[in-house]
């Protein structure tokens, strides 16, 4: 971008040229834009100096504008619009704006507020689109490359980046019905250990985690990539599945399993809006995760 002229120039100017070019009258100028009438004057015989022209002249019916300033008015009536939009705060306006937003999350979100996400963003920005996407091990190399805007994840994220908390969900355990802890209101981490396991595969092994500084494993039987798939393996079986437990509750059959609290020992998930900082003041990032920060709200 080019300046040659534009460094010259003191903007400052600005504002009273367009004053004395509208008013034309030095002192109706000078109230306009707050300044006093000898103020007024000197800047005037700045810009006169700078243009080369009088600009204003006195006649006997007061001043009239020179053809130099005739045209330089008719100029500014576009440039300062212009001016004015470059400098306002901007805003985002969900009724009228048709932007895509891009989402990595996991298939718990999906499950739990992933909908009421969608219906919310979809309702108050029509002309809007939603992406969502596997998050995966790649989700802070996309937000570092700006393909996708928002990440929510099951953990605090590295400092570098902007978050904010949106709520914790504790572990629960689901086994069949007919499974011989299908009687109990919560399992013990010994008795846990002794059972096989139904795990979910989805890059974020939260359970294998929680038990590691225990010094304890668990034996994985089954493994499948999908929440909602897998309470629907459990009867007939002596599997014990483990997830958070408002995933749980949106995809156990009450007639074919039961719901345990999980052992003491496997903390509650703290999950997050991520982001990249250069998103951090935009007016329909903000819009965005703060749609998000409600879907993502339990309910009772």
């Amino acid at each position: 971008m080019r300046t040659t002229h534009i460094d010259q120039v003191d903007l400052n100017l600005l504002p009273p040229l367009v004053a004395l070019l509208e008013e034309q009258h030095v002192s109706r100028a000078a109230e306009r834009v707050r300044l006093s009438q000898p103020a007024m004057s000197r800047a005037l015989q700045r810009l006169r100096r700078h243009f080369g022209d009088e600009l204003l002249v006195r006649g006997p019916d007061g001043y009239s504008l020179t053809p130099r300033a005739e045209r330089l008015r008719d100029q500014l009536s576009t440039a300062v619009t212009h001016l004015e939009q470059l400098f306002a705060t901007e805003t985002f306006d969900p009724a009228t704006a048709a932007q895509s937003f891009r989402l990595a999350v996991s298939d718990y979100t999906v499950a739990t507020f992933g909908p009421a996400l969608v219906r919310t963003v979809l309702a108050e920005s029509p002309n809007s689109a939603v992406s969502c996407e596997v998050l995966d091990e790649r989700a802070f190399d996309k937000l570092d490359a700006g393909t996708i805007d928002l990440a929510v994840y099951g953990r605090v994220a590295p400092e570098r980046y902007c978050s904010q908390y949106l709520f914790s969900d504790r572990f629960v355990c689901i086994v069949a019905a007919e499974h011989p802890l299908a009687d109990q209101a919560s399992v013990s981490l010994s008795t846990y250990l002794r059972w096989p396991h139904l795990t979910i595969d989805i890059g974020q092994p939260w359970i294998d985690r929680a038990l590691e500084p225990l010094g304890v494993t668990r034996r994985v039987a089954v493994s499948v990539p999908y929440f909602a798939l897998a309470p629907s393996i459990l009867p007939g079986t002596d599997l014990v599945l483990t997830l958070p437990e408002r995933v749980a509750r949106k995809n156990a059959d009450p007639a074919h399993t039961r719901i345990l609290a999980a052992p003491r020992e496997l903390i509650e998930l703290e999950f997050y809006a991520v982001w990249h900082p250069r998103f951090d003041q935009d007016p329909s990032h903000s819009w965005l995760r703060e749609r998000v920060r409600t879907a993502s709200e339990p309910t009772a």
